[in-house]
Parts: structure tokens; C-alpha cells; sequence
């Protein structure tokens, strides 16, 4: 939830009377559809592909632009294959997000399956903390679930909702009812090393793909263009030497997937700063060209210039 001195002071999360009574009535709508059965949501899935991929062609200029610079050697076909597809299951994965606010544990048991933990729980019973390293792919939002199945405490990274605070109430119970904690990104470095200076293990999941500001000091190549990327993670990991795990979320079939650990650094003092990073981002370059229709092509990741005086991390 946002700070309620942060509401006060940026005026991007100030929310009037009207527009919170319409928010609120969008979220009880919401609530409804969260309770129907699953054949109805993929049902409602499929009425808004038709009106995203033909009436609105949601943003399609922003989709095939970071398509055709990430994929050059595909053809223009190929393209917008993937598009079409990405759009089918954009709808899926919204209208799965939907449905978690109602989902009971044993049917997230048999949707969501999680695997190689065993390291990471290793870690947990010798007390040590480590970091969870995940990206917009999939369906991320299921993946709060994991708490039911980990040892360590889940910290989850999140930036605040504005201007809705109905909406951010329901992703928020969306997300911790599970057990895990969610925890605003600028607070994210205080609270893993709080966590740590206290003995109690917790997994600090990120979602570390997102967009800094231009002035990053961080920028690499990725998916064949210069982005910028938040150094967050590894100073973080530095500072607290935590034991650094990429998330790959697996799509099996619709509605089911699999959550998988890999442990990316075991011992951060022992690797150039940089490397944290660049580890991460090559593996999210490997699982994205895999199968690029379930990555979150809609956003405007490259919307950055890289300014003068800041050299590329290669």
C-alpha cells in the first residue's frame, strides 16, 4: 500500500471523490468475475482477444517495433505471429489475474507447479536470505502462491499503485494472502537487510526488468538494443552477499504453469558488481527467445535514450 505521506506529497496519487467511486465500482466488478469458474474467465478471455487484437489493436505500434528490433531475423509473417499470439495470452493472463483474488490454495496447486526449490530451502534452514531475480513473463502474479510452498518469508517488490486505491487493495489481497509481504520498491534494500540483520530468512523477489529513469548508470544491451536497468538488485545482493535465483515461469498449457529456481550466483562477493546483472539479463534473453509470445511486449521498455557520459556495460 502507499505510504500515506507519499499520497500526500506527489499529486500522481491523489484520487477525488468520483474517480474513487467509479474505482471502487470497477473493483466490486472485479470481485464478481473473480469468483466464476474458470471455463467463464477463458470464455471472457476470448471476447477481449477479438476486441484487443481487431477493434483496438492495443498497442500495436509499441508491440511490433520491440518485436522487430528484439527478433531481426524473423520475417514480417513470423512477426506478427507472435503478436497475435502474445495478444491471446495477454487476455489470459489478465483475466487470470482476476481470478487469483478468489483462488483457493488447492487450486493453485494445480495450476502452478514449483520447482527446484531444494537449494533455495537449503538455504533457508542454515538461516541465510537470498534473492529471487524474476521478469514480466508468464504469469508472474500467480507466483505470490510460492509462499504456500517456501521456507523463506517472501518479500514481494512492488510499485505503488496511483490515484486507485480500491484496484491497489485488490491486487494487494491478490498477493499476500498467501503469507507473503509486499514491500514498496523504495523500501525494498531496508527491508532484506533488516530481515537479514535479524536472522530471518527471506526471499527478496524482484521484478528487475522493469524501466529506471534514462539517467541509470546500469546500461547494457538487451534483446539487441541499449536499455537502461535499476542497480538495485546488485547492490543489494553486494551489501548483503544473498545467494542471487532466477525465476523462469513456464507456460505448460493455459491456465497451468510451471515456476522454476535456478540458482544464477552463489557467493555475489566472488563476481564483478556488473555480472550480477548481466547474468540475469542473458538468461532472460535465452527464456524470451525461447518463446517470446508470453513476454510483456506491450510495454514501452526501450523508451530510453542513453545520455552522453554514460558508458555501456558489456
Amino acid at each position: 500500500m502507499v505510504d500515506e505521506s507519499l499520497r500526500k506529497k506527489d499529486k500522481r496519487y491523489y484520487e477525488g471523490f468520483f474517480k474513487r467511486l467509479l474505482n471502487g465500482g470497477v473493483v466490486l466488478l472485479l470481485k464478481f468475475i473473480s469468483v466464476l469458474p474458470f471455463w467463464v474467465i477463458y470464455g471472457i478471455a476470448e471476447f477481449f482477444y477479438l476486441v484487443v487484437r481487431y477493434v483496438l489493436g492495443y498497442r500495436k505500434k509499441v508491440i511490433l517495433d520491440n518485436l522487430r528490433h528484439s527478433f531481426p531475423e524473423k520475417s514480417e509473417e513470423e512477426i506478427h505471429k507472435i503478436m497475435h499470439r502474445y495478444y491471446r495470452h495477454f487476455c489470459d493472463f489478465s483475466l487470470e489475474t482476476i481470478k487469483l483474488h478468489s483462488m483457493s490454495e488447492k487450486q493453485m496447486d494445480k495450476r502452478l507447479k514449483v520447482t527446484g526449490l531444494e537449494e533455495a530451502q537449503q538455504y533457508a534452514r542454515e538461516g541465510r536470505s537470498i534473492m529471487l531475480l524474476g521478469f514480466h513473463y508468464n504469469n508472474w502474479e500467480w507466483c505470490s502462491s510460492i509462499q504456500t510452498k517456501s521456507a523463506h518469508k517472501l518479500l514481494m517488490i512492488v510499485n505503488p499503485i496511483r490515484g486507485n486505491m480500491a484496484f491497489e487493495k485488490y491486487i494487494e489481497h491478490s498477493r499476500s494472502k498467501w503469507g507473503g509481504e509486499s514491500v514498496p520498491v523504495h523500501k525494498s534494500a531496508r527491508a532484506a537487510i533488516e530481515y537479514v540483520r535479524r536472522g530471518e530468512p527471506a526471499v527478496l523477489w524482484l521484478a528487475a526488468d522493469q524501466t529506471p529513469a534514462a539517467n541509470s548508470p546500469f546500461w547494457t544491451v538487451f534483446l539487441n538494443r541499449e536499455a537502461p536497468f535499476f542497480t538495485g538488485p546488485e547492490k543489494i545482493a553486494i551489501k548483503t552477499n544473498q545467494p542471487i535465483f532466477f525465476l523462469h515461469l513456464k507456460k505448460l498449457k493455459r491456465g497451468h504453469y510451471e515456476a522454476h529456481f535456478t540458482q544464477l550466483i552463489k557467493d555475489p562477493s566472488k563476481v564483478e558488481s556488473k555480472d550480477i546483472l548481466l547474468t540475469y539479463i542473458r538468461k532472460m534473453e535465452e527464456v524470451i527467445r525461447e518463446t517470446p509470445e508470453y513476454y510483456l511486449w506491450s510495454h514501452r521498455r526501450w523508451k530510453h535514450t542513453r545520455p552522453e557520459g554514460i558508458e555501456l556495460t558489456v
